[in-house]
């Protein structure tokens, strides 16, 4: 009998995977599930100097795409809108940073397929008013 898991379960799996990918690659966790009046960071690191916002994405099937294709132009947004205020929060304006996706595709049974870390995925995005 298969094990019928929740999205919430899917993310959190993926969430803890990509924390432990992370810390195995010398990063430090700042943060886990940030929130701010725009939205949410998945994971806040440091790596070396550079304050690193990661979105985690994954997915137990490819029927819908790669996992990174989830990571649209108006998410990119939302991210950056929220790294902005936690950059405002901690006063780290001077701070290097960049945006990261940790892409899983993981079996039904939640067991890793595949774990990429796309470093620098995306530029900060501001909406242009016109």
């Amino acid at each position: 009998m298969q094990m019928e898991y929740s999205r919430l379960d899917i993310a959190k799996t993926g969430e803890s995977l990509a924390v432990a990918h992370l810390k195995a690659r010398g990063y430090e966790i700042l943060a886990r599930n940030y929130r701010a009046v725009r939205g949410e960071i998945d994971l806040i690191a440091r790596d070396g100097d550079c304050i690193v916002f990661v979105e985690v994405k994954t997915r137990r099937s490819l029927k819908f795409g790669l996992p990174q294709a989830a990571v649209t132009v108006q998410k990119q947004r939302q991210i950056s809108k929220v790294a902005l205020a936690y950059l405002q929060t901690h006063n780290l304006f001077d701070a290097p940073c960049r945006f990261d996706v940790i892409a899983i595709h993981l079996s039904p049974q939640l067991e890793v397929l595949k774990l990429e870390q796309i470093e620098n995925a995306f530029t900060f995005q501001a909406r242009s008013e016109f």
